[in-house]
């Protein structure tokens, strides 16, 4: 099944894409380079070869303007966020005090960095990075994360264990980008911007 390139596509980032999947090639065939890891990844976006993915991305490079104005325009999910718990439902399983999440946004690499204080008062830190190229990425314990832009505002995150959806998350920012909401199943919390994107 192809999957689409984005509107600008990056050459270093679809080379950062091969150079991961070369380890998972090199485990079924420990004779593969990083040439089958290109090729497998030009497949996977419908070109036949790595040449013809590399030429089809040089041919849609943006102007130089255009580059410069999206180089200094922060991803829309950038800054810090803080929950604003009375309009926010937690999970009943998972009810919070407060709740911070910070993104950093690198093409289509997502680094979420939160820390919540669940209902007894104690601390929780965690730190996630996403590959928003809609490829399933294996974690610990079996758990498969795929991740994918649905918009500019928009991100979306599936969980699956054994081939079975355990879960699904959007964060969505709001067109005045002072509001993130993050839905997941039965639970959907509104965070405020409280640093600069």
């Amino acid at each position: 099944m192809s999957r689409q390139l984005p509107a600008y596509p990056n050459l270093e980032h679809l080379k950062k894409q091969a150079k991961d999947l070369l380890p998972a090639l090199q485990r079924e065939n420990p004779d593969r380079k990083l040439a089958d890891a290109q090729h497998a990844i030009a497949r996977m976006y419908g070109f036949g070869t790595w040449a013809q993915l590399k030429s089809h991305v040089e041919s849609l490079a943006r102007p130089a303007d255009a580059m410069a104005t999206t180089a200094a325009k922060p991803h829309a999910l950038t800054g810090a966020w803080t929950a604003n718990v009375p309009e926010s439902t937690p999970h009943p399983d998972d009810p919070f005090r407060s709740a911070t999440l910070e993104f950093a946004v690198e093409g289509d690499l997502v680094t979420i960095t939160d820390v919540v204080i669940d209902a007894s008062g104690r601390e929780e830190r965690g730190r996630n990075m996403l590959h928003a190229d809609g490829v399933e990425r294996t974690y610990e314990h079996g758990y498969g994360v795929a991740a994918r832009w649905l918009s500019e505002r928009a991100l979306e995150a599936t969980v699956t264990k054994q081939g079975a959806l355990e879960g699904r998350v959007t964060y969505e920012v709001s067109t005045d980008g002072n509001t993130l909401t993050l839905t997941a199943a039965e639970q959907r919390t509104v965070f405020e911007r409280i640093g600069n994107g």
